[in-house]
């Protein structure tokens, strides 16, 4: 079945097409209120000058054609607006696909393929509130994409080499405990010259893997972190297809550079205590050159090492080598807004195919009440224990501990998601877990209270024929604005995911819950003497599996009871 915006698009373009307007564009947006219609244009405004006509004119003349090829549909014009009303049997039949787990998926993105990097926590640090930033945007943006069509693969890139590594082996080799051996090295190296020298001279030792001792310490902790990783993931609801270190691109990009230099990069001049020994400088890459907004940026330091500049390069070739992507996502926090849009200026000479494939979606931070984390001062607070702070305050009102950690963690997840990506997100406990208005928990309840109607009724998914059944309403039957809503979802999966906009699904999930509850107070959903219960129950149904579905793209489980 066509949906009415398809209809729609085709009958206006024809009309247009017919007026003389070369392959028309026509777009359509949703009335501010309901009672307004269903759908509207403003084509005729948008070709009104092109056709020499009024636009009011030219609305009332497309008007009349509708009117003509879809006689069962109602068209107002107001003020060169288009405004459509649809009728009861359309939405008998979107109550009826919605009733089926295909409803708002879509086949956009059919055939592309496309690869999303999130999350990227390091080795031998801690997997802290701001690591539950990317994940929780990277998880969704991949569902999003999968329900348009698209094959998804999901990508963890990880620090596993670098001065931060070093800090914490050169801490552990002194005897701190792991859980604070970063802390402890970057104090030292900033404080202690000597300290300073080993953790650099470590930091050699790690990559070329001299020092027996150094790699069974490295080799050890490294494990424990991935290890301690994968839990948070497995509660958090992500699986990652691929998974790639900077130990393994950092070589390889190291070679990237080295091979694009003097067209590409530059050896930047030595500093005096470096040329009297020999040694050369930093290679870099001036941005500068080709923008002024832009800047420089070290690729290989003046130790030789490849920095995460050269580690990216080598990355985004090695994605592709091992998927042959369409498209490469990365989710970021927007702190490196800058050396991003650098590193995309330099892999536009180096893979300028892979660059213009590149997308990078940069958000802000999430901070407590109490302000800005720092891993380097130990300043931070963890992930599992925002999870768990949530989640004793689930426990004060449903006393079950696997239903509270699945609303505790659709709680956070909801506040990441519930506005536009990229401003900082300052973490309301009591509001992220209030089971009124805009909270995640709030829509988890709406979902379970209707389900438990349908169990009530005997209509669960074991019955879904009955609904099936059910689905063409009674001849005097009204529309409601939920089955307008429910009309809206598809629509609102293909703007998020052309958007890579997670919000549109929560905005859509918030109004589609309360006018349930409005439907839900002002009918009796269950009632065998009433002729309209059978339908209003399929209502129900789809209400329920468009829910669901909804929460599922934002990575949110539906418990079973609450």
């Amino acid at each position: 079945m066509r949906s009415m915006k398809e209809t729609l698009e085709k009958e206006i373009k024809s009309i247009l097409e017919s007026f003389g307007v070369k392959d028309p564009k026509v777009s359509f947006d949703y009335p501010a209120r309901m009672d307004f219609g269903d759908l509207s244009t403003n084509v005729a405004m948008a070709y009104a000058k092109e056709l020499g006509k009024n636009p009011h004119d030219l609305a009332e003349e497309i008007k009349e054609h509708l009117v003509t090829a879809l006689p069962s549909m109602k068209v107002e014009v107001v003020s060169g607006f288009i405004n459509f009303f649809f009728d009861t049997n359309y939405f008998s039949q979107i109550v009826s696909k919605a009733l089926s787990d295909k409803y708002g998926k879509n086949e956009n993105l059919k055939g592309q393929k496309t690869i999303v990097e999130y999350t990227d926590p390091n080795p031998f640090k801690e997997f802290h509130i701001g690591h539950l930033m990317p994940n929780v945007i990277g998880e969704s943006i991949s569902r999003i994409i999968e329900a348009n069509g698209a094959e998804v693969k999901r990508v963890n890139y990880q620090g596993d080499v670098g001065l931060h590594v070093a800090k914490a082996v050169w801490a552990i080799q002194k005897g701190v405990d792991s859980k604070s051996a970063y802390v402890e090295g970057h104090k030292a190296y900033e404080e202690d010259k000597e300290a300073k020298k080993e953790i650099i001279e470590i930091n050699k030792k790690i990559y070329d893997k001299s020092d027996e001792k150094i790699n069974k310490i490295y080799e050890n902790s490294r494990k424990q972190s991935l290890d301690y990783f994968e839990n948070i993931y497995k509660q958090l609801g992500t699986k990652f297809d691929f998974y790639f270190f900077e130990s393994e691109v950092g070589g390889f990009g190291k070679k990237v550079v080295e091979r694009n230099i003097p067209n590409v990069f530059e050896k930047s001049d030595p500093e005096p205590e470096q040329a009297r020994y020999g040694a050369g400088g930093a290679v870099i890459f001036r941005g500068g050159k080709y923008d002024p907004k832009l800047h420089t940026r070290v690729f290989i330091n003046k130790e030789g090492l490849p920095t995460y500049e050269a580690k990216e390069l080598g990355l985004a070739k090695m994605k592709y080598d091992k998927y042959p992507y369409d498209k490469s996502i990365i989710v970021t926090a927007n702190e490196i807004n800058e050396y991003f849009k650098v590193l995309l200026k330099a892999m536009s000479f180096v893979f300028p195919e892979l660059a213009q494939k590149t997308t990078h979606i940069s958000h802000g931070m999430l901070k407590l009440p109490e302000g800005k984390m720092s891993s380097r001062t130990g300043n931070i607070i963890l992930a599992d224990t925002l999870i768990n702070q949530v989640k004793t305050k689930i426990l004060e009102k449903i006393n079950d501990d696997e239903i509270a950690e699945v609303i505790a963690i659709g709680a956070i997840k909801y506040f990441i998601l519930r506005q536009a990506i990229g401003g900082d997100i300052i973490f309301d406990f009591d509001k992220s877990v209030s089971f009124e208005g805009d909270s995640g928990p709030y829509l988890q309840y709406a979902t379970v209270r209707a389900n438990s109607l349908l169990k009530k009724a005997s209509m669960s998914r074991r019955h879904l024929d009955i609904c099936h059944l059910a689905v063409k309403p009674p001849s005097d039957w009204q529309t409601t604005d939920l089955e307008r809503l429910l009309e809206r979802f598809p629509s609102v999966v293909e703007r998020a995911g052309s958007e890579y906009a997670p919000h549109h699904i929560v905005t859509f999930l918030i109004e589609l819950a309360g006018e349930f509850n409005s439907f839900y107070a002002s009918h009796k959903i269950i009632d065998q003497t009433d002729p309209t219960s059978p339908y209003r129950l399929a209502l129900t149904q789809a209400f329920v599996f468009v829910m669901s579905a909804g929460l599922d793209l934002l990575g949110i489980k539906v418990p079973e009871k609450m």
